[in-house]
């Protein structure tokens, strides 16, 4: 992450699946790197975390409705004043295991929780690994994956949620055509095959949308030795004094 973080450096870095309590994070790391971080963290499973160069306020670690859940999935904080949400979604495993309805609980607990903590004048980025294709465009054979997870309508139509809430799904703009992938699995040579999914989602305000210059995918960063399962997404936003990457 680190040798990605100095080849790019992006002013804003928002992480999933850290899989380590807060007080294991490395901090000093970040903080040599040029980043302050704030984290929402757990033993082992989940995690997410927010790494920018200027000031983050205004943080925020879960949904913070009375639903029961010891899950690390979402953190917020404002950053220059943006809003960003940085989600790491639950998976669902399979449509028949009980994860599956969690899943769709959790986008309804997403939508309820950005009607509460935005506006329509909130510069927004909600952000991370979403574990859903938005339609047939973001799959490598749509007939090998139909209705399985990832790719189930009732998954498909909870992500849909965050575009009626009037936000864009950014890359998508940008690449109407698809077949752009940042997940492929670990199994097999799927890689190199480029048998992947496109689950990693930049979802944004109108008025970021407006300030986009780019939204791209890192293919290359898969490539390396113990390189993660999913390719960095970035997003280059026109700023006063330049471009801003989160």
């Amino acid at each position: 992450m680190f040798a990605w973080l100095e080849a790019n450096k992006p002013d804003v870095v928002c992480l999933q699946e850290t899989k380590v309590e807060d007080a294991g994070f490395p901090f000093a790391a970040m903080r040599a790197a040029g980043y302050e971080v704030v984290t929402y963290g757990q033993k082992s499973y989940n995690g997410v975390a927010i790494a920018a160069r200027t000031p983050l306020t205004d943080v925020m670690r879960g949904f913070g409705d009375d639903v029961p859940d010891e899950e690390a999935r979402v953190i917020a904080a404002t950053v220059d004043g943006v809003r960003v949400v940085c989600l790491y979604v639950p998976n669902g495993q399979d449509l028949d295991s009980d994860r599956y309805p969690y899943k769709l609980a959790w986008f309804d607990r997403l939508v309820a929780y950005l009607g509460c903590t935005t506006s329509g004048s909130t510069q927004l980025v909600v952000c991370g690994d979403m574990n859903v294709t938005a339609d047939d465009a973001d799959v490598w054979s749509p007939e090998q994956w139909r209705e399985k997870i990832h790719c189930s309508t009732p998954e498909r139509e909870a992500l849909a949620k965050l575009r009626s809430f009037g936000l864009v799904d950014i890359f998508r703009h940008l690449t109407p055509a698809g077949g752009v992938w940042s997940w492929w699995d670990y199994r097999g040579v799927s890689f190199f095959k480029n048998q992947g999914l496109r689950i990693d989602h930049f979802y944004v305000s109108p008025s970021v949308a407006a300030r986009t210059e780019a939204c791209t995918i890192d293919r290359n960063a898969r490539k390396g030795q113990d390189a993660s399962d999913h390719a960095p997404v970035t997003l280059t936003l026109r700023a006063p004094q330049g471009s801003r990457r989160t």
